[in-house]
């Protein structure tokens, strides 16, 4: 947006000999980024116009020129998109909107004002527009899960290592593994909804700081802007920004989540790994190397976690000196707030296609999850079942993983005498957990890789994701 013209609209003035210096006003200057809480505002400024007519400061006919003009303004705005408010002189978005409805309602609209200060317009605009956004992540976590279950539902037997310190340790289902982040962006969907019900608090008629002079019926315009509630203390009202702070802790705990998945499959899709190949939809090319076909849209989720979480720790750094009540710092809580909520979309989004369009390669997985001894443990438990204390069944199958690896040998190359070397204990069926399906089948407790339990947990999610749709 263009710089603004010296000659802004204000909404104070009258104890002022000079206006604010140049070098002020630049820096003060709001309305390029805080346009996006332009129908906030609106919707707002309507909610007001009523509770003004309700105590007799507008006539109903008033009322009504108000709403028709703040109706007409909306449409402008949609309509224009960003170049609705480019080059305006005003500071922010209220002045800005004020400033619009004086050409077209006269002093009408300075009479909207009356008993309103900034500092609650502000708060409310903020918490609508939050709401709003959250809902969307909300949709956009939905669309992910949904997208993970579909995955595991689609290859139910395809195996693969699971890891400990990036190190082969235990076979696991795919569809078992897709799960775990699947419980992790439920996680996320039920904390955004912390985060919504921490939002839907009407701040409206708190006044600057200690609530307003005129007959106000605060749970009237709670129903009227769809909140649940109503603030219960105007000084925490005007200057509460836990909200903002709630909802950049989630966005940075979704993007954790996210850049853990990211890694994953990128070194997943690798050709040291081989797992999976990731789709052209979601890869590049290089400007010099003509085979390389980089995972770039993981990377660059990866990249953005550490941006949101930059935005959580910028605003908590502000908050945490500020005396009560509302400080001109505050004007600092939108931006990071805005760029987190944008982000967050966009990368719950792209995440999606990834998921959705993958190819796997079970042949590599089951491969990688036959070989380095991932049965170590099943052999363990086999001897502690039958009362080997399990300590020194632990040892016993250490010596015999590192008496094989010396001699080269993979689990399906031993054979029962080779087992029999270290226990006696060892029989016949100790043979049936060479085998990473057998070690996957042992694992039936509730929330364990077996398929009997995979495919619970699967039922589990599909009951999840049908419920989640009132989000």
């Amino acid at each position: 947006m263009k710089k603004p013209p010296a000659s802004p609209y204000r909404l104070w003035g009258g104890r002022f000999k000079k206006a604010a210096g140049k070098p002020l006003e630049a820096f003060s200057h709001s309305l390029h980024f805080d346009y996006r809480l332009a129908q906030a505002d609106i919707l707002g400024t309507k909610a007001y116009a009523r509770a003004l007519g309700r105590a007799g400061i507008l006539t109903r006919a008033e009322r009504a020129r108000a709403h028709r003009a703040l109706d007409a303004l909306a449409r402008d705005a949609a309509a224009a998109g960003e170049k609705f408010f480019a080059g305006a002189a005003e500071e922010d978005i209220h002045t800005f909107i004020l400033s619009k409805l004086r050409h077209r309602i006269g002093a009408l609209a300075e009479k909207l004002h009356t008993g309103r200060s900034r500092n609650e317009q502000v708060a409310l605009d903020f918490r609508i527009w939050l709401k709003e956004q959250i809902r969307e992540a909300q949709g956009a976590v939905r669309k992910l899960s949904a997208a993970l279950v579909a995955a595991a539902e689609k290859n139910p037997n395809v195996i693969l290592p699971g890891y400990t310190h990036l190190r082969r340790a235990q076979p696991v289902l795919w569809a078992h593994y897709l799960l775990a982040y699947f419980e992790m962006f439920r996680r996320d969907s039920e904390r955004l909804e912390a985060c919504y019900q921490s939002a839907d608090v009407m701040p409206l008629g708190s006044g600057a700081l200690a609530g307003s002079g005129l007959p106000m019926d605060r749970q009237a315009l709670a129903k009227e802007l769809g909140f649940s509630r109503i603030s219960r203390n105007s000084m925490d009202a005007a200057s509460d920004r836990d909200f903002a702070l709630e909802f950049l802790f989630a966005a940075s705990l979704c993007f954790l989540h996210l850049s853990r998945l990211a890694e994953d499959w990128i070194l997943y899709s690798s050709e040291e790994f081989g797992f999976l190949e990731l789709a052209d939809e979601v890869t590049t090319g290089s400007s010099l190397m003509p085979q390389k076909k980089n995972p770039d849209s993981l990377e660059l989720i990866r990249g953005k976690a550490g941006r949101v979480l930059g935005h959580l720790v910028s605003l908590a750094t502000t908050m945490k000196g500020l005396p009560l009540t509302y400080n001109r710092d505050l004007q600092e809580d939108k931006e990071p707030v805005f760029d987190a909520a944008a982000q967050l979309q966009m990368a719950l989004e792209l995440a999606a296609q990834v998921v959705a369009t993958v190819a796997l390669r079970p042949e590599a997985m089951q491969r990688a999850a036959s070989e380095g001894w991932l049965c170590a443990t099943d052999l363990a438990e086999f001897l502690a079942e039958r009362g080997v204390p399990f300590h020194q069944a632990h040892e016993i199958v250490g010596r015999l993983v590192l008496d094989s690896a010396r001699k080269g040998k993979q689990p399906q190359d031993c054979s029962l005498s080779d087992l029999r070397r270290d226990s006696s204990r060892f029989d016949r069926q100790a043979l049936a957990l060479l085998s990473p399906q057998a070690g996957i089948a042992r694992r039936r407790v509730a929330g364990g890789t077996a398929p009997s339990s995979v495919r619970q947990a699967l039922r589990e999610a599909r009951a999840w994701l049908k419920s989640s749709d009132k989000w």
